[in-house]
């Protein structure tokens, strides 16, 4: 079965009015069943108060975690729920035991708020963070990462999809060299669960952060960790409440042996209600055609902007997410975005301090980013490819 855009715009209140949206690599837009989900329990809530409302969800708050065990290929105790992804990413990332002369492996794409915890930790255990060599298509070179891999190296930090172009990394070759090295892997996902095959099955990874509210469509403000249980007894397990530990005696405590081990008791149980939902909607339309339908609705518009003269596509990889980025020759990245806004286009600018390695490599400052979901219509996509034409002839005739 193929997706049928038309239909799952329907679904989509933010795509009644004509608008072109391609941001759902920022915080895309919700179906209707999810915004749904989340307003009917804030409104319950007000009728009875958030601790009577939450226990009447409780089995649907229980079933999220079987959910997101089908969506990330793994049992409902690996599961964890935040409150974003970089909440996600801190949580593993904390609790990974570092001492001094150890030894973090990132690749050229890791992410700005991933870059600084690590950096600020390395530097106050006595640890080394260090670079990864990409191949010739901007992948993570598997030939540079085996022979940077010693006893030393604790950590590798996987950006699958990174936040400044289309390009996907391998993962399991990747955690495959890694845990022969002794080093865990976390994967984040941010990028890719939604779109893409993200799965504990099949990547091996040892953690996978990821949010809710872009590619899984679901509301802003929640995010989930899977943890494989079987590390959890070697990691530093300190940042947890009476949610994720047990005040056993007024001297003792104990953690839980499972992934909510990185859960805190304050959430918003609406918002956890709308990502659940959002990712039942996902299985439901199935992953394998979510993947065709972006691949092929990104793949029109990258491929519609190499064809405008003066674009430039700057997109990496031999696979290709849905992330798609670009520049106007002579235009300012954030130009381009607002005169597409002002046809009610959405897209984004991408920065600098983003993904600082790859940009500074690439000598590039700020690139328009556009991320088109399953909902965008073919028709849609070739109007913003109208628009940007239109921005090429303006900047051609003295202004965009």
């Amino acid at each position: 079965m193929t997706i049928d855009p038309e239909t799952t715009a329907l679904d989509t209140p933010g795509c009644r009015n004509g608008q072109v949206f391609l941001d759902s690599a920022g915080s895309s837009l919700a179906p209707a069943r999810v915004a749904d989900t989340v307003v009917d329990h804030l409104r319950r809530e007000t009728e009875i108060g958030g601790y009577r409302a939450a226990a009447e969800r409780e089995e649907d708050l229980e079933a999220g975690y079987s959910v997101f065990a089908d969506l990330l290929g793994c049992a409902p105790e690996e599961i964890a729920f935040t409150d974003s992804a970089t909440r996600s990413w801190f949580a593993a990332f904390r609790s990974i035991p570092l001492k001094e002369n150890d030894r973090i492996l990132i690749t050229e794409v890791e992410y700005g708020g991933n870059a600084v915890a690590m950096l600020r930790r390395a530097e106050a255990v006595g640890a080394s963070v260090e670079v990864v060599p990409s191949d010739p298509s901007g992948e993570v070179s598997l030939t540079a990462l085996r022979e940077l891999l010693d006893e030393r190296v604790r950590f590798v930090s996987l950006v699958h999809a990174p936040t400044n172009g289309g390009l996907l990394n391998p993962v399991r070759e990747v955690v495959d060299a890694a845990h022969d090295a002794g080093a865990l892997v976390l994967l984040d996902g941010c990028q890719s669960v939604g779109q893409i095959s993200c799965r504990a099955d099949e990547t091996g990874a040892d953690f996978i952060a990821g949010t809710g509210r872009k590619w899984l469509r679901g509301p802003r403000g929640t995010g989930f960790l899977y943890a494989r249980r079987s590390i959890l007894d070697g990691l530093i397990l300190d940042e947890i409440d009476h949610h994720g530990g047990e005040w056993t005696a007024p001297d003792r405590t104990r953690a839980r042996d499972d992934a909510k081990v990185f859960e805190l008791w304050e959430s918003s149980v609406a918002d956890r209600l709308g990502l659940i939902e959002a990712a039942r909607y996902a299985l439901e339309l199935g992953l394998p055609e979510i993947r065709e339908a972006v691949r092929g609705i990104s793949g029109r518009l990258r491929e519609g902007l190499a064809r405008i003269e003066g674009v430039r596509v700057h997109d990496l990889g031999v696979r290709h997410s849905g992330i798609v980025t670009f520049d106007v020759e002579g235009v300012p990245a954030p130009e381009v975005v607002a005169a597409l806004a002002r046809a009610d286009v959405t897209v984004t600018v991408s920065r600098e301090a983003s993904t600082r390695i790859d940009m500074e490599r690439r000598g590039l400052t700020e690139i328009v980013r556009a991320s088109p979901h399953y909902f965008v219509t073919p028709q849609r996509v070739d109007r913003a490819l109208e628009l940007v034409e239109g921005i090429v002839r303006g900047a051609r005739n003295g202004g965009a």
